[in-house]
């Protein structure tokens, strides 16, 4: 047990003996947040409290999956936007040993066995029991804890069924997010019952969130594994909830579903092997591609935020994106060409660009008809001791996930089933996709952009990364590697470095920096230029080769908290 309130003397120091701690706490234009530095752990989240129960682990004697697996539950508790016991996501971890390869344990949703292909087809709108795919959370940590982990199962659950028992305080933000989400027409009646101020009032900052249903289903979840989510009381309420709302998910479906462990998408970048997500995440085939492709290209020529690196790196990524919608979905059901990833295949689309004139997106839109005219997720990183390395990233799809909350459970279910093509041969100019490989089918996982990163150098992690942001995430951690790798930048400088967007289509280059000057460059080069207020949220470690030494850096665009110790 690792205590979170009125802890006993003995786990007093395990929970409050951290030597630097760096919060961030407001969201607004990003900054840099001032780095923590520590050599035996450090655990980087959106939720302090999920941090703390992080270090806390470590300090206990877990290792970094361990810890893992106690943070992304305790995130089930503090960050329900997206932290979740009925989502799904991916588990990137690099062993300590230098000669052990990075493994990638998938934990995505997968399509009910009800559904077919256009199933979706006509749905006007995604927060809905019908969007709801098999969660797949709980046995992905489960699989992570029995491959890896050294700490009991139940010590690691012990921490959220705390939380969420005995409550935490709210941050303004995430007052003012529950108090959106309430507001909403026509939001799921379990939903207000769960989320609502127990006074009437709207919450505010400071207010303390008790989820007792929730607290009672993480005990279940403590005594019985991942079984007390997938079988039994739990399921069956689940199922009920969807016979009586029209939804596809069933207890049979719960029961048969399985987390998987596979080989991760390596690359190598300027000397560096680059590890990220494989699929059905198209996150580590788009980095790997648009990494091979500026290699081609003498990047450091060029500052980091001028008007030449980001056309570049906008040509890489449009590249990159038009490649996701023609190939890529879930491997057990589609086979994915071999050749994305290859150096040859690079220098072949570097040939296509041009170093001053923007490409018209339609003009790698050759294999696909066009038609006629959400990003909450949450991330986090952790490294123990050892050096053993964790880059998870975890989803409900959108913010508060379906809004769908299944009466007297407490969690919010998934609504990741809009993320396959849900209109099948209908792909636009406005970034609807509607190609083959990501069509829904029973048994399918929905092609992901989640990108759990970890970067090594002569056999050292050297860099452990990812972010929220859906298409987004993609773009987010290539800015955050380029900015590591040729810039040599810090870490929390590369974490607040503006950040970009592009993916095919729109044929728009999305920018957080409004510099007009930049602005006006890029659009000579024949760009389309909008803008947006914050894109991503990379709670990121760096780590020096030559001392050890880990630093964390939390993301100023969200809260956050970098703990070490």
């Amino acid at each position: 047990m690792f205590p979170l309130r009125r802890p006993t003397p003995s786990g007093l120091s395990a929970l409050f003996a951290i030597s630097l701690v760096c919060i961030c706490q407001v969201r607004g234009a990003p900054f840099v947040v001032a780095p923590v530095e520590a050599t035996k752990g450090m655990a980087v989240c959106v939720s302090p409290d999920a941090a703390d129960v992080g270090i806390a682990v470590l300090r206990a004697g877990g290792n970094a999956v361990d810890a893992s697996v106690a943070v992304a539950l305790a995130l089930a508790v503090t960050y329900p936007p997206a932290g979740n016991i009925g989502g799904g996501g991916f588990m990137l971890v690099c062993p300590p040993d230098r000669d052990a390869k990075p493994t990638m344990i998938d934990f995505r949703e997968t399509a009910p066995a009800s559904v077919r292909e256009d199933s979706l087809g006509k749905e006007t709108s995604m927060r809905t029991h019908k969007a709801v795919g098999i969660p797949g959370t709980l046995r992905g940590l489960e699989l992570a804890h029995k491959k890896y982990g050294k700490l009991p199962w139940k010590d690691l659950v012990e921490p959220a069924i705390r939380l969420a028992r005995e409550g935490f305080v709210l941050d303004a933000r995430l007052a003012s997010s529950l108090n959106s989400a309430l507001a909403e027409k026509g939001v799921n009646r379990e939903f207000v019952r769960t989320f609502s101020n127990p006074v009437g009032a709207a919450w505010k900052g400071g207010d303390r969130l008790i989820q007792k249903d929730l607290a009672r289903v993480l005990t279940a979840i403590g005594q019985r594994g991942a079984n007390g989510f997938y079988e039994g009381e739990v399921a069956r309420a689940i199922e009920q909830d969807m016979i009586e709302n029209g939804g596809y998910l069933t207890a049979k479906d719960l029961a048969g579903y399985k987390a998987v462990e596979r080989v991760p998408i390596h690359g190598t970048y300027r000397g560096h092997d680059i590890y990220a997500a494989s699929p059905p995440s198209s996150g580590g085939i788009c980095l790997v591609q648009m990494l091979n492709v500026l290699e081609r290209f003498d990047v450091k020529a060029h500052p980091r935020d001028s008007p030449e690196t980001v056309h570049l790196l906008a040509e890489v990524m449009r590249r990159a994106f038009a490649d996701r919608a023609k190939y890529l979905g879930d491997p057990d059901f589609v086979a994915i060409p071999s050749h994305l990833t290859t150096k040859e295949y690079a220098a072949k689309l570097a040939e296509g660009i041009s170093p001053d004139r923007a490409t018209k997106s339609e003009a790698l839109a050759t294999e696909i008809p066009l038609a006629k005219e959400s990003e909450e997720t949450t991330h986090f990183s952790i490294v123990d001791e050892r050096g053993m390395a964790v880059s998870c990233t975890y989803t409900l799809e959108d913010s508060f996930g379906s809004r769908v909350v299944v009466p007297g459970t407490g969690f919010i279910l998934n609504n990741e089933m809009g993320d396959f093509n849900t209109r099948p041969g209908v792909t636009d100019r406005g970034g609807r996709i509607g190609t083959k490989p990501n069509r829904i089918a029973p048994g399918k996982r929905m092609l992901s952009s989640q990108t759990p990163t970890i970067v090594r150098k002569d056999g050292k992690t050297l860099l452990i990364t990812g972010s929220p942001g859906s298409r987004t995430i993609i773009n987010t951690v290539l800015g955050i590697v380029v900015s590591t790798v040729d810039y040599d930048m810090d870490i929390a400088s590369a974490v607040a470095s503006p950040r970009m967007h592009m993916q095919w289509f729109p044929d728009t280059i999305v920018l957080e920096d409004r510099s007009a000057s930049l602005t006006k460059a890029l659009e000579a080069m024949g760009h389309d230029v909008k803008y947006r207020g914050s894109q991503g949220d990379a709670h990121s470690i760096r780590i020096d080769a030559k001392t050890g030494k880990y630093t964390g850096a939390a993301d100023s665009r969200l809260n956050g908290k970098a703990a070490g110790y």
